[in-house]
């Protein structure tokens, strides 16, 4: 399970694993509850491109949010993985 320490949100850390390019589990670490089951229930099964894709550059505070710091983490666990 690859894990990403969040930058300007209430959630502190995400922890996710990728199997055949789709989101297979992702939870988040502090942040509000509700929402952020909402973000893994729609999210897990998904091919994570279209993830990216759709929750980039979503604004919250700090210009960032909880689905944006979801899609950099998939960011870089695809540069990681083409290393």
């Amino acid at each position: 399970m690859a894990i990403y320490h969040t930058k300007g949100t209430c959630s502190r850390e995400i922890y996710f694993s990728v199997e055949d390019n789709k989101l297979k589990d992702v939870k988040f670490m502090g942040g509000c509850s509700g929402n952020l089951q909402g973000i893994s229930r729609l999210t897990i099964g998904k091919d994570i491109d279209e993830i990216i894709g759709t929750l980039k550059g979503i604004k919250c505070r700090n210009n960032t949010s909880c689905p944006d710091q979801l899609a950099l983490a998939l960011e870089e666990y695809k540069r990681n993985e083409n290393k």
